[in-house]
Protein backbone atom coordinates (compact mmCIF):
# COMPACT_ATOMS: atom_id res chain seq x y z
CA UNK A 1 0.00 0.00 0.00
CA UNK A 2 2.71 2.56 1.04
CA UNK A 3 4.41 1.78 -2.14
CA UNK A 4 1.37 2.35 -4.63
CA UNK A 5 0.91 5.55 -2.47
CA UNK A 6 4.44 6.54 -3.53
CA UNK A 7 3.99 5.70 -7.11
CA UNK A 8 0.56 7.52 -7.51
CA UNK A 9 2.29 10.45 -5.06
CA UNK A 10 5.04 10.70 -8.06
CA UNK A 11 2.97 10.38 -10.53
CA UNK A 12 0.97 13.14 -9.69
CA UNK A 13 4.15 14.97 -8.71
CA UNK A 14 5.28 14.01 -12.63
CA UNK A 15 1.97 15.90 -14.05
CA UNK A 16 1.51 19.08 -11.85
CA UNK A 17 1.44 21.35 -14.40
CA UNK A 18 2.51 23.81 -12.03
CA UNK A 19 6.28 22.74 -12.60
CA UNK A 20 5.48 23.06 -16.13
CA UNK A 21 6.35 27.11 -17.60
CA UNK A 22 7.12 29.27 -15.28
CA UNK A 23 9.43 31.52 -18.07
CA UNK A 24 7.44 35.15 -17.36
CA UNK A 25 7.12 35.43 -21.33
CA UNK A 26 4.63 36.91 -23.91
CA UNK A 27 2.94 38.89 -21.09
CA UNK A 28 1.24 40.33 -24.07
CA UNK A 29 0.39 38.40 -27.35
CA UNK A 30 3.18 37.82 -29.33
CA UNK A 31 3.89 39.65 -32.67
CA UNK A 32 5.87 39.15 -35.58
CA UNK A 33 5.31 37.22 -38.69
CA UNK A 34 5.15 33.36 -40.30
CA UNK A 35 5.72 31.52 -42.74
CA UNK A 36 2.68 28.86 -43.14
CA UNK A 37 -0.27 30.60 -44.94
CA UNK A 38 1.47 32.16 -47.14
CA UNK A 39 4.17 30.03 -48.03
CA UNK A 40 3.27 26.89 -47.31
CA UNK A 41 5.91 23.92 -47.78
CA UNK A 42 6.80 25.18 -51.16
CA UNK A 43 10.23 23.33 -51.16
CA UNK A 44 10.64 23.51 -54.98
CA UNK A 45 13.80 25.85 -54.65
CA UNK A 46 14.96 25.10 -58.55
CA UNK A 47 11.54 26.16 -59.79
CA UNK A 48 10.67 28.90 -57.08
CA UNK A 49 13.35 30.20 -55.68
CA UNK A 50 11.94 33.32 -54.19
CA UNK A 51 9.06 31.65 -52.62
CA UNK A 52 10.04 28.38 -51.54
CA UNK A 53 10.99 27.53 -47.34
CA UNK A 54 14.97 28.39 -47.40
CA UNK A 55 17.14 30.68 -45.15
CA UNK A 56 17.22 33.33 -48.04
CA UNK A 57 13.22 33.81 -47.58
CA UNK A 58 13.95 34.32 -43.73
CA UNK A 59 16.59 36.72 -44.66
CA UNK A 60 14.68 38.75 -46.80
CA UNK A 61 11.39 38.46 -44.13
CA UNK A 62 14.17 39.73 -41.53
CA UNK A 63 15.20 42.73 -43.34
CA UNK A 64 11.88 43.98 -44.00
CA UNK A 65 11.00 43.91 -40.26
CA UNK A 66 13.51 45.20 -39.47
CA UNK A 67 13.75 47.88 -42.05
CA UNK A 68 10.03 48.61 -42.98
CA UNK A 69 8.70 49.70 -39.44
CA UNK A 70 7.28 46.42 -38.16
CA UNK A 71 10.07 45.85 -35.58
CA UNK A 72 9.98 48.95 -33.82
CA UNK A 73 5.71 48.56 -33.86
CA UNK A 74 6.13 45.45 -32.10
CA UNK A 75 6.41 42.62 -34.72
CA UNK A 76 9.72 41.00 -33.50
CA UNK A 77 8.78 37.10 -33.79
CA UNK A 78 10.15 35.75 -37.57
CA UNK A 79 8.65 32.30 -37.32
CA UNK A 80 9.43 29.19 -39.63
CA UNK A 81 6.68 26.79 -40.32
CA UNK A 82 6.82 23.34 -41.05
CA UNK A 83 9.40 21.71 -43.24
CA UNK A 84 12.41 23.38 -43.19
CA UNK A 85 14.16 20.14 -41.74
CA UNK A 86 15.79 17.69 -43.82
CA UNK A 87 13.70 14.41 -44.06
CA UNK A 88 15.73 12.86 -41.53
CA UNK A 89 17.20 12.80 -38.12
CA UNK A 90 21.14 13.03 -38.31
CA UNK A 91 23.12 10.14 -36.70
CA UNK A 92 22.96 11.37 -33.18
CA UNK A 93 19.25 11.68 -33.47
CA UNK A 94 19.10 15.00 -34.10
CA UNK A 95 17.04 17.33 -36.04
CA UNK A 96 18.55 19.14 -38.76
CA UNK A 97 17.62 22.08 -41.11
CA UNK A 98 17.27 20.46 -45.05
CA UNK A 99 21.16 21.24 -46.36
CA UNK A 100 19.95 22.71 -49.89
CA UNK A 101 17.53 24.91 -48.48
CA UNK A 102 19.53 26.33 -45.27
CA UNK A 103 22.64 25.87 -46.10
CA UNK A 104 24.33 28.10 -43.42
CA UNK A 105 22.16 26.41 -40.52
CA UNK A 106 19.56 27.29 -38.26
CA UNK A 107 21.88 29.03 -35.64
CA UNK A 108 23.05 31.41 -38.24
CA UNK A 109 19.64 32.37 -39.10
CA UNK A 110 18.99 32.82 -35.47
CA UNK A 111 22.16 35.11 -35.51
CA UNK A 112 21.13 37.11 -38.59
CA UNK A 113 17.77 37.36 -37.26
CA UNK A 114 18.87 38.79 -33.46
CA UNK A 115 21.30 40.96 -35.02
CA UNK A 116 18.58 42.96 -36.43
CA UNK A 117 16.79 43.15 -33.05
CA UNK A 118 14.49 40.08 -34.09
CA UNK A 119 13.90 36.91 -32.19
CA UNK A 120 13.23 33.54 -34.52
CA UNK A 121 10.62 31.16 -34.05
CA UNK A 122 10.42 27.39 -35.35
CA UNK A 123 8.28 24.67 -36.12
CA UNK A 124 7.93 20.88 -34.49
CA UNK A 125 5.25 18.05 -34.20
CA UNK A 126 4.82 16.09 -31.25
CA UNK A 127 4.38 12.84 -33.50
CA UNK A 128 5.92 10.78 -35.78
CA UNK A 129 6.02 13.05 -38.28
CA UNK A 130 4.93 16.87 -38.85
CA UNK A 131 1.93 17.79 -40.97
CA UNK A 132 3.89 18.08 -43.98
CA UNK A 133 5.89 14.38 -43.48
CA UNK A 134 9.10 15.50 -42.32
CA UNK A 135 10.65 14.06 -38.66
CA UNK A 136 8.39 14.73 -35.55
CA UNK A 137 9.19 14.83 -31.75
CA UNK A 138 8.35 11.46 -30.55
CA UNK A 139 8.10 11.26 -26.65
CA UNK A 140 11.75 9.88 -26.78
CA UNK A 141 12.85 13.21 -28.32
CA UNK A 142 11.22 15.91 -26.61
CA UNK A 143 14.46 16.76 -24.27
CA UNK A 144 17.40 16.26 -27.09
CA UNK A 145 14.92 18.59 -29.48
CA UNK A 146 14.35 21.04 -26.68
CA UNK A 147 17.82 21.32 -26.36
CA UNK A 148 18.41 21.42 -29.95
CA UNK A 149 16.98 24.52 -30.44
CA UNK A 150 17.55 27.11 -27.57
CA UNK A 151 21.52 25.67 -28.76
CA UNK A 152 20.50 27.30 -32.03
CA UNK A 153 18.85 30.57 -30.15
CA UNK A 154 15.55 29.89 -30.54
CA UNK A 155 13.06 32.13 -29.20
CA UNK A 156 9.75 30.42 -29.67
CA UNK A 157 8.60 27.13 -30.78
CA UNK A 158 5.17 25.91 -31.96
CA UNK A 159 4.47 22.49 -31.55
CA UNK A 160 1.78 21.14 -34.16
CA UNK A 161 0.08 17.63 -33.08
CA UNK A 162 0.30 15.36 -36.48
CA UNK A 163 0.62 12.29 -35.84
CA UNK A 164 -0.03 11.54 -32.54
CA UNK A 165 -2.50 10.02 -29.92
CA UNK A 166 -4.16 11.95 -26.94
CA UNK A 167 -1.99 9.87 -24.88
CA UNK A 168 0.75 10.91 -26.46
CA UNK A 169 0.01 14.47 -26.63
CA UNK A 170 -1.51 14.37 -22.44
CA UNK A 171 2.33 13.51 -21.64
CA UNK A 172 4.11 15.49 -24.78
CA UNK A 173 2.87 18.76 -24.35
CA UNK A 174 3.57 19.06 -20.57
CA UNK A 175 7.05 17.58 -20.84
CA UNK A 176 8.21 19.92 -23.67
CA UNK A 177 7.34 22.41 -21.29
CA UNK A 178 9.50 21.35 -19.05
CA UNK A 179 12.08 20.71 -21.12
CA UNK A 180 12.29 23.91 -22.70
CA UNK A 181 12.50 25.59 -18.94
CA UNK A 182 15.10 23.18 -18.68
CA UNK A 183 17.30 24.46 -21.58
CA UNK A 184 17.68 27.83 -19.22
CA UNK A 185 16.41 29.73 -22.73
CA UNK A 186 13.43 31.71 -22.94
CA UNK A 187 11.61 30.17 -25.16
CA UNK A 188 8.07 31.00 -25.66
CA UNK A 189 5.69 28.10 -26.24
CA UNK A 190 3.19 27.56 -28.55
CA UNK A 191 0.78 24.47 -28.64
CA UNK A 192 -1.58 23.26 -31.19
CA UNK A 193 -2.53 20.56 -28.50
CA UNK A 194 -6.23 21.69 -27.84
CA UNK A 195 -7.03 22.12 -31.26
CA UNK A 196 -6.39 17.88 -32.04
CA UNK A 197 -9.16 17.43 -29.13
CA UNK A 198 -11.77 19.85 -30.25
CA UNK A 199 -10.94 23.01 -28.42
CA UNK A 200 -13.51 22.51 -25.89
CA UNK A 201 -14.08 21.16 -22.22
CA UNK A 202 -14.11 18.61 -20.75
CA UNK A 203 -11.69 16.91 -23.45
CA UNK A 204 -9.66 20.62 -23.07
CA UNK A 205 -8.38 21.64 -19.50
CA UNK A 206 -7.58 25.53 -20.13
CA UNK A 207 -6.68 26.00 -16.59
CA UNK A 208 -3.98 23.06 -17.17
CA UNK A 209 -3.60 24.70 -20.66
CA UNK A 210 -2.37 28.17 -19.28
CA UNK A 211 -0.24 26.93 -17.30
CA UNK A 212 1.54 24.77 -19.45
CA UNK A 213 1.55 26.94 -23.13
CA UNK A 214 2.29 30.84 -23.57
CA UNK A 215 -0.48 30.52 -26.80
CA UNK A 216 -2.56 27.65 -28.18
CA UNK A 217 -4.38 26.94 -31.28
CA UNK A 218 -7.82 25.96 -30.46
CA UNK A 219 -9.54 25.46 -33.57
CA UNK A 220 -8.72 25.33 -37.98
CA UNK A 221 -5.68 26.45 -39.58
CA UNK A 222 -7.04 29.55 -41.38
CA UNK A 223 -6.89 29.95 -45.35
CA UNK A 224 -7.16 32.57 -47.56
CA UNK A 225 -10.98 33.49 -47.64
CA UNK A 226 -13.36 35.44 -45.84
CA UNK A 227 -15.14 32.25 -45.08
CA UNK A 228 -11.90 30.95 -43.49
CA UNK A 229 -12.21 33.94 -41.44
CA UNK A 230 -15.74 34.01 -40.60
CA UNK A 231 -15.62 30.60 -39.51
CA UNK A 232 -12.92 31.35 -36.95
CA UNK A 233 -14.68 34.24 -35.73
CA UNK A 234 -18.01 32.12 -35.30
CA UNK A 235 -16.38 29.56 -33.41
CA UNK A 236 -14.50 31.70 -30.71
CA UNK A 237 -17.33 34.11 -29.89
CA UNK A 238 -19.93 31.34 -29.82
CA UNK A 239 -17.52 29.53 -27.19
CA UNK A 240 -16.57 32.72 -25.90
CA UNK A 241 -17.73 31.87 -22.06
CA UNK A 242 -15.09 28.52 -22.20
CA UNK A 243 -12.59 30.58 -24.13
CA UNK A 244 -12.16 34.65 -22.35
CA UNK A 245 -11.32 33.55 -18.76
CA UNK A 246 -8.62 30.98 -20.17
CA UNK A 247 -6.94 34.25 -21.86
CA UNK A 248 -4.18 36.19 -19.69
CA UNK A 249 -0.47 37.59 -19.68
CA UNK A 250 1.28 34.86 -20.18
CA UNK A 251 -1.20 32.47 -21.69
CA UNK A 252 -3.28 33.41 -24.92
CA UNK A 253 -5.92 31.73 -27.36
CA UNK A 254 -4.79 31.84 -30.41
CA UNK A 255 -6.89 32.20 -33.75
CA UNK A 256 -4.17 31.77 -36.20
CA UNK A 257 -2.53 34.18 -38.42
CA UNK A 258 -2.95 37.28 -40.25
CA UNK A 259 -4.17 37.08 -44.04
CA UNK A 260 -4.32 40.89 -44.74
CA UNK A 261 -1.57 40.96 -47.55
CA UNK A 262 -2.89 38.12 -49.55
CA UNK A 263 -5.59 37.38 -51.67
CA UNK A 264 -8.52 36.37 -49.99
CA UNK A 265 -9.99 39.34 -48.32
CA UNK A 266 -11.06 42.69 -49.56
CA UNK A 267 -10.23 45.75 -47.94
CA UNK A 268 -12.73 46.17 -45.31
CA UNK A 269 -12.53 42.32 -44.50
CA UNK A 270 -8.67 43.26 -43.77
CA UNK A 271 -10.01 45.89 -41.46
CA UNK A 272 -12.46 43.77 -39.88
CA UNK A 273 -9.75 40.32 -39.76
CA UNK A 274 -7.59 43.12 -37.74
CA UNK A 275 -10.10 44.59 -35.29
CA UNK A 276 -11.43 41.54 -34.86
CA UNK A 277 -8.19 39.90 -33.64
CA UNK A 278 -7.20 43.00 -31.68
CA UNK A 279 -10.61 42.53 -29.29
CA UNK A 280 -9.72 38.81 -29.45
CA UNK A 281 -6.59 39.70 -27.43
CA UNK A 282 -5.02 36.86 -30.40
CA UNK A 283 -1.29 36.79 -31.30
CA UNK A 284 -0.95 39.09 -34.39
CA UNK A 285 1.27 36.69 -36.55
CA UNK A 286 1.47 37.72 -39.90
CA UNK A 287 1.57 35.80 -42.94
CA UNK A 288 2.24 37.80 -45.44
CA UNK A 289 4.66 38.87 -48.85
CA UNK A 290 6.30 41.99 -46.54
CA UNK A 291 8.33 42.19 -49.88
CA UNK A 292 5.35 42.76 -52.05
CA UNK A 293 2.78 43.90 -49.40
CA UNK A 294 0.42 46.73 -50.31
CA UNK A 295 0.42 50.25 -48.49
CA UNK A 296 -2.99 49.68 -48.01
CA UNK A 297 -2.60 46.27 -46.22
CA UNK A 298 0.95 47.96 -44.63
CA UNK A 299 -1.90 50.66 -43.05
CA UNK A 300 -3.74 48.49 -41.60
CA UNK A 301 -1.19 46.02 -40.18
CA UNK A 302 0.81 48.78 -38.81
CA UNK A 303 -2.03 51.46 -37.30
CA UNK A 304 -0.66 52.42 -34.11
CA UNK A 305 -3.63 52.59 -31.84
CA UNK A 306 -4.31 48.91 -33.13
CA UNK A 307 -1.08 48.01 -31.71
CA UNK A 308 -1.73 49.66 -28.46
CA UNK A 309 -5.09 48.06 -27.90
CA UNK A 310 -3.80 44.65 -29.20
CA UNK A 311 -0.84 44.93 -26.71
CA UNK A 312 -2.78 46.51 -23.84
CA UNK A 313 -1.47 45.38 -20.23
CA UNK A 314 -4.80 43.94 -18.63
CA UNK A 315 -4.48 40.96 -21.21
CA UNK A 316 -8.26 40.72 -21.20
CA UNK A 317 -9.93 39.13 -23.93
CA UNK A 318 -13.13 40.48 -25.26
CA UNK A 319 -16.15 39.26 -26.07
CA UNK A 320 -19.37 39.68 -28.56
CA UNK A 321 -21.63 41.58 -26.56
CA UNK A 322 -24.22 42.41 -28.82
CA UNK A 323 -26.29 40.12 -31.54
CA UNK A 324 -28.53 42.25 -34.03
CA UNK A 325 -30.78 40.66 -36.64
CA UNK A 326 -29.99 43.46 -38.69
CA UNK A 327 -26.45 41.24 -39.12
CA UNK A 328 -24.68 43.93 -36.77
CA UNK A 329 -22.50 42.89 -33.95
CA UNK A 330 -20.90 44.87 -31.37
CA UNK A 331 -17.63 43.74 -29.58
CA UNK A 332 -16.39 45.03 -26.61
CA UNK A 333 -12.57 44.98 -24.65
CA UNK A 334 -11.79 46.25 -21.57
CA UNK A 335 -8.54 48.13 -21.17
CA UNK A 336 -6.08 49.12 -18.69
CA UNK A 337 -7.08 53.22 -16.71
CA UNK A 338 -10.82 52.46 -17.65
CA UNK A 339 -10.68 52.38 -21.24
CA UNK A 340 -12.29 49.91 -23.65
CA UNK A 341 -12.44 49.22 -27.29
CA UNK A 342 -15.40 48.67 -28.95
CA UNK A 343 -15.60 46.91 -32.53
CA UNK A 344 -19.08 47.27 -34.69
CA UNK A 345 -19.01 44.50 -37.55
CA UNK A 346 -21.27 44.19 -40.08
CA UNK A 347 -22.26 40.51 -41.70
CA UNK A 348 -24.30 42.29 -44.25
CA UNK A 349 -23.26 42.12 -47.93
CA UNK A 350 -25.88 44.66 -49.60
CA UNK A 351 -24.44 48.54 -48.72
CA UNK A 352 -23.24 50.31 -46.05
CA UNK A 353 -25.54 50.54 -42.60
CA UNK A 354 -26.60 52.99 -39.82
CA UNK A 355 -26.34 51.56 -36.66
CA UNK A 356 -27.91 53.49 -33.93
CA UNK A 357 -27.17 52.90 -29.69
CA UNK A 358 -25.91 54.45 -26.72
CA UNK A 359 -22.96 53.34 -24.32
CA UNK A 360 -25.91 52.80 -21.55
CA UNK A 361 -27.68 49.65 -23.98
CA UNK A 362 -23.95 48.52 -23.99
CA UNK A 363 -24.03 48.66 -20.46
CA UNK A 364 -21.64 51.56 -19.53
CA UNK A 365 -21.69 52.91 -16.39
CA UNK A 366 -24.21 56.10 -15.61
CA UNK A 367 -23.76 59.44 -15.79
CA UNK A 368 -20.00 58.71 -17.59
CA UNK A 369 -18.08 60.37 -19.97
CA UNK A 370 -15.68 59.07 -22.75
CA UNK A 371 -13.57 60.31 -25.41
CA UNK A 372 -14.21 58.76 -28.38
CA UNK A 373 -11.22 57.98 -30.52
CA UNK A 374 -11.79 56.06 -34.44
CA UNK A 375 -9.03 53.57 -34.76
CA UNK A 376 -9.12 53.47 -38.22
CA UNK A 377 -9.35 57.29 -38.86
CA UNK A 378 -7.44 58.56 -36.30
CA UNK A 379 -9.44 61.42 -35.16
CA UNK A 380 -11.46 61.53 -32.11
CA UNK A 381 -14.61 61.81 -32.48
CA UNK A 382 -15.66 63.49 -29.68
CA UNK A 383 -17.02 63.44 -26.45
CA UNK A 384 -20.00 60.96 -25.42
CA UNK A 385 -22.32 60.60 -22.21
CA UNK A 386 -23.55 57.24 -21.67
CA UNK A 387 -26.87 58.21 -22.15
CA UNK A 388 -26.55 59.68 -25.34
CA UNK A 389 -27.82 57.86 -28.60
CA UNK A 390 -25.09 57.86 -31.68
CA UNK A 391 -24.72 56.23 -34.73
CA UNK A 392 -22.14 54.75 -37.18
CA UNK A 393 -22.51 53.62 -40.78
CA UNK A 394 -20.47 50.08 -41.26
CA UNK A 395 -19.64 48.80 -44.34
CA UNK A 396 -20.45 45.41 -45.40
CA UNK A 397 -18.09 43.06 -44.09
CA UNK A 398 -16.72 45.63 -42.13
CA UNK A 399 -16.04 47.97 -39.04
CA UNK A 400 -15.93 50.43 -37.29
CA UNK A 401 -13.58 50.78 -34.39
CA UNK A 402 -13.81 52.56 -31.50
CA UNK A 403 -11.24 53.48 -28.02
CA UNK A 404 -13.13 54.89 -25.80
CA UNK A 405 -11.31 56.59 -22.81
CA UNK A 406 -13.13 57.85 -19.59
CA UNK A 407 -12.93 61.78 -19.31
CA UNK A 408 -15.37 61.68 -15.80
CA UNK A 409 -15.98 58.20 -14.41
CA UNK A 410 -18.97 58.12 -11.52
CA UNK A 411 -17.58 57.74 -7.83
CA UNK A 412 -18.33 53.90 -8.05
CA UNK A 413 -15.29 52.00 -10.02
CA UNK A 414 -15.98 49.63 -12.95
CA UNK A 415 -12.80 48.02 -13.69
CA UNK A 416 -13.36 45.72 -10.64
CA UNK A 417 -13.65 42.04 -11.84
CA UNK A 418 -11.24 40.84 -14.14
CA UNK A 419 -13.78 39.09 -15.67
CA UNK A 420 -17.20 37.33 -14.95
CA UNK A 421 -17.88 33.87 -14.12
CA UNK A 422 -18.43 32.20 -17.71
CA UNK A 423 -22.07 32.04 -18.47
CA UNK A 424 -23.33 34.94 -16.90
CA UNK A 425 -24.79 37.54 -18.68
CA UNK A 426 -22.07 39.74 -19.78
CA UNK A 427 -21.95 43.25 -18.42
CA UNK A 428 -19.04 45.63 -19.08
CA UNK A 429 -19.83 48.24 -16.67
CA UNK A 430 -18.83 45.20 -14.09
CA UNK A 431 -15.51 44.91 -15.49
Amino acid sequence: VVLSGLALALALALALPSVALENGLARTPPMGWMTWERFRCNVDCQADPRNCISEQLLFEMADRLAEDGWRELGYEYLNIDDCWSAKQRDAAGQLVPDPKRFPSGIKALADYVHARGLKLGIYGDLGIFTCGGYPGTMLENVKQDAQTFAAWGVDMLKLDGCYSSAEEQAKGYPEMARALNATGRPIVYSCSWPAYQGGLPPQVNYTILAEICNLWRNYDDIQDSWDSVLSIVDWFFTNQDVLQPAAGPGHWNDPDMLIIGNFGLSFEQSRSQMALWTVMAAPLLMSTDLRTISPSAKEILQNRLMIQINQDPLGIQGRRIVKEKSQIEVFLRPLSQAASALVFFSRRTDMPFRYTTSLAKLNFPEDAVYEVQDVYVGKIVGALRTADNFSVVINPSGVVMWYLRPIALPLQPWHVARQQTPGEGFHPALL
